[in-house]
């Protein structure tokens, strides 16, 4: 068990200075144009003149419309992915390990012959398998992004959260692939194209838009993960509605919204959220939450904030981050780059494969039994940078039970232990007793750990105050 003091921020921090780029290239402007032609409309695409010149619904789209151009965002794009080296997918290797490919090949190779053809036949369909299977395990993953023309959000006249609501969007396809771990197993893939015929498939299909539907964009109880529940349960921390969120803020709201889901829905009832304090996650905090009164244990969604730099990422932290999303407890990250928040679900070499919820759709009324499921799933991958990760964020894991939690502490610390990090520099720790008590002793004078242990929530989270302004040419479709 790792225990000792938890390091000073100031002495846990490291980076570099940040810097912000733009784009001027000219080629912008007629792709704007082409999406909506500025003529027709009689304005410029500014803040000013949309708030002045037109109504909100019309607002509304070019807002969306916007967005969509400033971020980038096609209906597919195209991501390279090397054939040298595995991609890992929330603890999913692609390929598989190489005995694994060799029992999987070992009677489509029988009539290939020796030596060099079956080299070359064995390293094809392992290739070939693990793109499939990361494309089918990918499409899988529910992707929650902005959305426009829902229900106004409670006392305002917002109907949409684009351009402001990517944090919390963030926050939901994490606790999404939470539910469907917890729901339908991690194993489980959505085939778009499959009719739905058996009893399990009807069953996987009836939970698969359950979940959904819990984080459908309308106030109500149907819907206790929605934007609306979230931006309610923010207001009650001093948000306002349209205010932008750090990954900390929304890990405590989450948290918040499973208590609160639990007292109406009874599929909830065997789940709880714990959300680590400070970098430490204290077990008698957890074993209190989890354990049932007849001794056994709810299943947990552990979710840590980390804040791992100051204006950058500390690369220190890069083999740590990797490792952990090659765990199958993991169920992403929540960061992002600066002011631009996006859900990191897998990696390949230097670069971390995300969804990105900033692609604003219109909203899917769920009140239809079968409502369309497409923009629900993302078919185009998406990789970044490592080092470009903003050192704020938030990463989560699923544990089934009580063996699991003991396992998964287990492997935690063989990571930081077997690294070259210090055992006094790590991302989180654990830590016996309850960090309530520890708060009380601290409050009363009995300081057994630094003061400066316990932090303001939400501190380090001014790189999320406000998205920069970017603008990225999109693809010409025509070509």
């Amino acid at each position: 068990m790792m225990k000792g003091q938890i390091q000073a921020a100031r002495e846990r921090l490291g980076g570099f200075s940040n810097s912000t780029y733009y784009s001027s290239s000219s080629d912008h402007v007629s792709d704007i144009q082409r999406i909506v032609p500025i003529s027709h409309y009689e304005l410029q695409l500014d803040d000013s003149a949309v708030a002045t010149e037109v109504d909100n619904k019309v607002k509304t789209k070019l807002l969306s419309i916007w967005n969509n151009v400033k971020y980038g965002w096609t209906v597919k794009i195209k991501t390279n992915f090397s054939k040298e080296s595995p991609v890992w997918l929330l603890g999913q290797r692609y390929p598989k390990q190489l005995e694994d490919t060799l029992e999987k090949a070992s009677e489509a190779l029988s009539g290939l012959g020796t030596g060099s053809e079956v080299s070359l036949a064995i390293d094809a369909a392992s290739y070939e398998e693990g793109i499939e299977g990361f494309k089918r395990d990918f499409i899988s993953r529910l992707w929650l992004t902005y959305r426009r023309e829902f229900p106004n959000l409670r006392g305002s006249t917002f109907t949409t959260d684009c351009g402001w609501g990517c944090m919390l969007r963030s926050g939901q396809m994490m606790m999404a692939q939470a539910l469907v771990y917890h729901f339908l197993g991690r194993d489980w893939r959505w085939n778009p194209d499959q009719t739905v015929e058996t009893d399990e498939q009807k069953n996987e299909e009836m939970k698969h838009r359950m979940i959904i539907k819990w984080f459908g964009d309308q106030p109500g109880p149907h819907s206790p993960l929605s934007i609306h529940k979230l931006v309610s349960l923010g207001a009650q921390s001093g948000k306002q509605i349209g205010d932008w969120y750090g990954p900390g803020s929304v890990a405590h709201i989450l948290s918040q919204a499973v208590k609160s889901a639990a007292e109406i829905h009874r599929e909830f009832s065997n789940l709880c959220v714990y959300v680590a304090q400070d970098c430490a996650v204290y077990l008698d905090d957890v074993k209190k939450l989890c354990e049932t009164s007849d001794g056994s244990w709810r299943s947990l969604i552990l979710l840590v904030p980390l804040r791992l730099g100051t204006d950058k990422l500390n690369p220190m932290y890069i083999p740590y981050l990797t490792k952990l999303l090659e765990l199958e407890f993991c169920i992403g990250i929540i960061g992002g780059r600066p002011r631009h928040s996006l859900y990191f679900i897998g990696y390949q070499e230097d670069k971390l494969i995300h969804l990105d919820p900033h692609y604003c759709q219109e909203s899917v009324d769920m009140s239809k039994e079968m409502f369309s499921l497409s923009t629900f799933h993302c078919t185009s991958p998406r990789k970044m940078v490592l080092s470009k990760m903003d050192p704020s964020c938030c990463i989560g894991f699923y544990i089934y039970d009580k063996d699991s939690f003991d396992e998964f502490i287990t492997k935690i610390e063989t990571i930081f232990m077997s690294q070259s990090q210090k055992a006094d520099y790590p991302m989180f720790l654990f830590c016996e007793g309850s960090g309530e008590e520890l708060q009380e002793n601290i409050e009363v004078g009995e300081n057994p750990l630094p003061s400066t242990l316990f932090v303001r929530p939400g501190a380090f989270e001014d790189h999320y105050e406000f998205e920069e302004f970017e603008l990225i040419c999109i693809e010409d479709k025509n070509k």
